[in-house]
């Protein structure tokens, strides 16, 4: 008797025994769960999120709110995210900004590998460069002829200063020896609305968010970013097969949730994430938007998050880019 009592307390299964973070574990979910988007209602992150969150809120029997926190090229949400309680009801959807950011800034308020439990990536996908319909331009070699005839002239969007769309367009434009001028703005979703108004001529915007405008012939696009071709616009070159030899960056999403998370929900919303992740209809919205679905160990995806760190505090450096 003595020896089962002891195993009961062990597990926390005797009645008035059991650690309150047993009994969150045992009942969770049991209220709406919060994902939290470091960008603008529009942006690729904000739509990658609400493509998922129908589905992962029928696994979790829960409601899952997407809750945009746009601001300071992603450190806002991430801080906030961060700070928030560590029960499984805070995530967080990563995106590059997050592993450029410590390269950029002298001092975040978080720590990314330190204040963030990996659960999965969701998505890869491509950047693409977009132009407004104006601008005489068809493919790539055309848009670096121009920019060099018209050096300093040229107003590329990006989603903030030092984001991964201006970083992508600055390392274009030191591979391709070019000078155009960088309009930050607070979102991809406002720089893509001010891209179709004419107000600045290029962007090399998220393919997720780009991909619609350019179906409707709003905007053109002349190239992805990746390795190879996007399933989605197999017709696009990628920047490398378009002349510019060694030029790749990829995007990617992915969930995280606050240090201190137990473990049992952490794999929960693994296992939950990589059921809808595989389900063909979600495989199928996302793909026709542009982006790649996967998924991942906590572990690998925290290994891709400290190589991916590693990477962009590099072209920081070589670029000398400052975020003010």
């Amino acid at each position: 008797m003595e020896g089962r009592t002891a195993f009961c307390l062990a597990v926390g299964l005797v009645p008035g025994f059991a650690t309150p973070q047993a009994l969150a574990q045992q009942t969770y979910p049991n209220k709406p769960v919060r994902v939290i988007a470091a960008s603008s209602p529009g942006s690729a992150v904000d739509i990658v999120a609400r493509i998922i969150a129908p589905k992962l809120s029928e696994r979790l029997g829960q409601q899952v709110v997407i809750d945009n926190r746009a601001g300071a090229g992603g450190n806002l949400g991430a801080e906030i995210a961060a700070k928030a309680a560590p029960d499984g009801y805070n995530l967080f959807m990563g995106t590059p900004a997050q592993t450029i950011n410590p390269g950029l800034y002298r001092a975040l308020n978080y720590d990314l590998v330190r204040d963030f439990a990996p659960v999965t990536l969701v998505t890869t996908g491509h950047y693409s460069i977009v132009v407004h319909p104006s601008l005489p331009v068809k493919s790539v070699r055309e848009l670096i002829a121009l920019a060099r005839a018209k050096r300093g002239q040229l107003l590329y969007a990006s989603a903030g200063n030092g984001n991964a769309t201006h970083l992508a367009a600055a390392l274009f434009s030191s591979l391709t020896h070019v000078d155009m001028v960088h309009v930050p703005y607070k979102g991809s979703g406002p720089a893509l609305t001010d891209l179709i108004g004419g107000q600045v001529q290029l962007m090399f915007s998220n393919l997720t968010a780009s991909l619609p405008y350019v179906k409707s012939g709003r905007l053109r696009a002349l190239a992805v970013t990746g390795e190879k071709r996007s399933p989605a616009a197999p017709e696009l070159p990628t920047v490398m097969e378009a002349g510019v030899p060694g030029y790749v960056v990829i995007s990617w999403f992915g969930v995280m949730t606050p240090t201190g998370t137990p473990r049992e929900i952490i794999m929960r919303l693994n296992s939950d994430i990589a059921q809808v992740m595989r389900s063909p209809d979600i495989r199928e919205r996302l793909a026709t938007d542009g982006a790649e679905p996967t998924f991942s160990t906590p572990e690998k995806f925290g290994d891709f998050i400290k190589i991916e760190i590693t990477k962009w505090t590099k072209v920081i450096r070589d670029a000398k880019i400052n975020p003010e």
